[in-house]
């Protein structure tokens, strides 16, 4: 088997016993993008040159025994996060050729864990989307199929891991962005709660619902990669300082008279049959593992497509404010004055995704407004992480559908916007409740598309999070597949 194929932990026994160097697992993964990629286009950067080094240095470190739990491991990280001397362009022209002089705090953990780069990952730009189709630099493919979406924002991410182009990946998650392409590509993706993990150095979409997470090939990857990546930062704000537990730890546990809530919201009519079907067939192998699944109500679910639609454009409008041609990124060369050239910079190096969302956001914070629309969606939003407080207090995780549908085809929902905002339909509600979820697969459509399971608990619970999927994981009758590429 090609290295490429194996999990993080599969790797760390052979990079230890020294039946693989990381100069070969690397390599492979290098094989694999250069065949690949010209279909997929999981990238934007590619960083092999840096990669091959950094592969050399960890074997060095792997022979003295001194490596740490990622050494030697080919990692991607999405475009949103500021690499040090790579271009961090946010799939946006107005940052096409912007390289930062840091890292973001996650990158630096993952180097001072001794992982190798191997690239920054196509997204949707400036995170804004749910397909990775308004990228600047190009759409991404789904690896299961060709002709359809990977899922967004982070799709470039989620079908690199899938396609084997990497171990692992980071994305970042404002409404679902981890979990719905995780879901679509047949990966595990984690939105950690908020605060859990540093959001320095991530160019902020909408800075009170983001956050970084992984993407992974199995739910134990998912917790090596936690733990690399939690804990506090000083140099956040809203970084929470509570203890990381060790969350590869909790994975062997059972879960034999755990609750597991069933959101009625959830299973509502427009569904997709087959992801219904996958969905009861997960309940019944919980059901069979010793936990009880019972049904809990989050009233205001309905409310959360609005809530999430004014609130992100409106954090959006005020971030993206500093993308003024003055500064740094892209500068239109015909302004005639100050303002002229702000207006032309912001036309040209925007795409018409972001100028939607920013237009969107100006009109709900401007004067005679901001009560009937940001503050109202600010109290609505306290109502939501109220359900989520009053349903924890009823079962240890809740369980829904990740997506409604399967991947669609590309540019199916593109001149409908509307149509694509209902996609995240199961996932905005975790970012502004501010509780960590995770999507594992669950199923394959007749079509052999994947199909995602979410479970979401209470703030700070990622330990328990991730010991139900991995109990789920290891349990299930799922035949482990690979797309055929």
């Amino acid at each position: 088997m090609e290295p490429n194929r194996l999990t993080i932990h599969e790797l760390q026994e052979r990079l230890r016993d020294g039946s693989l160097t990381s100069a070969e697992v690397t390599e492979s993964v290098y094989r694999r993008i250069a065949s690949l990629e010209e279909r997929v286009h999981a990238y934007i950067t590619l960083t092999e040159e840096a990669a091959t080094q950094q592969a050399c240095a960890a074997d060095k470190l792997i022979r003295a025994g001194t490596g740490g739990p990622l050494t030697g491991i080919p990692i991607a990280i999405k475009d949103v996060l500021c690499t040090q001397g790579v271009r961090t362009t946010c799939g946006s022209r107005i940052l096409e050729d912007f390289v930062p002089p840091y890292d973001a705090t996650v990158v630096r953990k993952l180097k001072d864990a001794g992982a190798v780069f191997v690239g920054k990952t196509n997204m949707d730009e400036f995170a804004m989307g749910s397909s990775t189709e308004t990228s600047r630099f190009g759409i991404t493919k789904n690896p299961w199929d060709l002709e359809r979406i990977p899922g967004g924002s982070s799709g470039g991410s989620a079908a690199a891991v899938a396609a084997d182009e990497c171990m692992a990946s980071l994305g970042t998650d404002t409404g679902g962005s981890i979990r719905q392409p995780a879901a679509l590509c047949g990966v595990v993706g984690l939105k950690p709660t908020y605060g859990r993990v540093s959001r320095f150095g991530m160019v902020a979409f909408a800075s009170s619902l983001d956050q970084i997470g992984p993407i992974t090939k199995d739910v134990e990857d998912c917790a090596i990669m936690m733990n690399a990546i939690s804990g506090h930062d000083t140099s956040d704000a809203t970084s929470v300082p509570t203890k990381v537990p060790d969350y590869r730890a909790c994975l062997s546990r059972d879960i034999e008279g755990w609750t597991v809530g069933i959101p009625k919201e959830y299973f509502v009519e427009g569904v997709d049959p087959e992801i219904r079907a996958s969905i009861d067939t997960a309940i019944k192998t919980l059901e069979g593992l010793g936990a009880r699944c019972l049904d809990v109500s989050l009233p205001h679910t309905e409310y959360c497509i609005a809530t999430y639609y004014i609130i992100a454009p409106s954090e959006a409008s005020s971030n993206l404010a500093r993308f003024d041609g003055v500064r740094y990124g892209f500068r239109a060369p015909d302004g005639e004055s100050l303002l002229d050239m702000y207006k032309k910079t912001r036309s040209s190096g925007f795409g018409a995704e972001v100028k939607r969302r920013i237009m969107i956001g100006t009109y709900s914070l401007s004067s005679g407004y901001y009560d009937a629309y940001y503050k109202k969606a600010s109290q609505v939003r306290a109502l939501i992480r109220d359900d989520f407080d009053r349903a924890f207090t009823k079962c240890d995780v809740v369980l829904t559908p990740t997506t409604p549908t399967p991947a669609f085809r590309i540019g199916e929902k593109m001149d409908d916007p509307l149509q694509m905002y209902l996609y995240d339909i199961f996932t905005l509600s975790t970012n502004l409740a501010g509780v960590p979820g995770i999507s594992v697969p669950c199923g394959y459509t007749k079509g052999g598309l994947p199909i995602g399971v979410q479970f979401m608990a209470g703030q700070f619970q990622e330990e328990k999070l991730l010991q139900v999927p991995s109990a789920y994981e290891k349990n299930s009758a799922l035949e482990k597949r690979k797309p055929d590429l």
